[in-house]
């Protein structure tokens, strides 16, 4: 009879999570499209700086991945170092290959990724000087 409870409460707890979804969803693209419309796509300048940028957060005028990308890197990168460190008393080859190439491996990626971000913004600013 206990074990009767709790699978009807279960199931009841299941049911509202998915109503709650829906709504949820539902109520996510309401507001997204009323947030594209009246705010995105509105080219006026407000005098609140804090408008301002957060309009231009939403416009991807803004982009954080480049300062989140050095971030990530520098983390990776004593990653790699100290964990090459646990192979030194196993394999001091192993230790060597994964404190030299890991690291320059590391880096090649991180600047190629970095490159095309570079890109996008020279690009962006040779649009924007073509325009004016």
């Amino acid at each position: 009879m206990r074990t009767n409870y709790y699978v009807s409460n279960v199931v009841e707890q299941q049911t509202n999570v998915g109503v709650w979804l829906i709504v949820s969803f539902v109520l996510a693209i309401i507001g997204g499209i009323c947030f594209y419309f009246l705010y995105l796509k509105n080219d006026t300048k407000t005098d609140n700086k804090f408008l301002n940028w957060l309009k231009d957060f939403f416009n991807f005028k803004k982009m954080l991945i480049e300062d989140l990308l050095k971030v990530v890197y520098v983390i990776s990168t004593i990653f790699i170092t100290l964990f090459s460190f646990a192979l030194i008393g196993s394999n001091f080859l192993g230790f060597l290959v994964m404190l030299i190439l890991g690291n320059v491996i590391l880096r090649l990626s991180f600047e190629g990724i970095l490159l095309a971000i570079m890109i996008w913004k020279n690009t962006t600013e040779i649009n924007k000087k073509m325009k004016k």
